[in-house]
């Protein structure tokens, strides 16, 4: 099981309450939510958790050596590549349907245009 799949089953109980979804709405949605990660190709997604991992631990170690701007830069160039991967956007669309239904976490990641520093997070 994917684990943003069991991040929300987790956090269910709490979202169905707070967001005043009926328990039949609830299930509805995510029942399209897990028909649409079906169709999201599991092996390119464990790809990107490699590349993820390994863009990581080089923008950490360029921060630990005091390099902020090249840090800064690695990390946009990633968030860029990660935003043009079919299969990202295939989830971030399933993960649309799911709006509603659990709090809102904020996005850690570097953003285009952002005063924020990705060694400073």
């Amino acid at each position: 099981m994917n684990r943003s799949w069991l991040l929300a089953c987790l956090l269910a109980p709490v979202s169905i309450s707070a967001q005043g979804l009926s328990q039949q709405d609830y299930m509805q949605n995510m029942q399209k939510a897990q028909a649409c990660m079906a169709q999201v190709d599991q092996a390119a997604l464990k790809r990107f958790e490699g590349e993820a991992r390994t863009a990581e631990s080089k923008i950490k170690a360029l921060c630990a050596e005091g390099k902020r701007d090249e840090a800064q830069s690695e990390a946009m160039v990633f968030a860029r590549q990660t935003s043009s991967q079919p299969e990202i956007a295939k989830m971030r669309k399933c993960m649309e349907l799911m709006r509603g239904m659990m709090p809102a976490v904020p996005y850690f990641g570097p953003q285009e245009g952002s005063t924020d520093h990705v060694c400073d997070g």
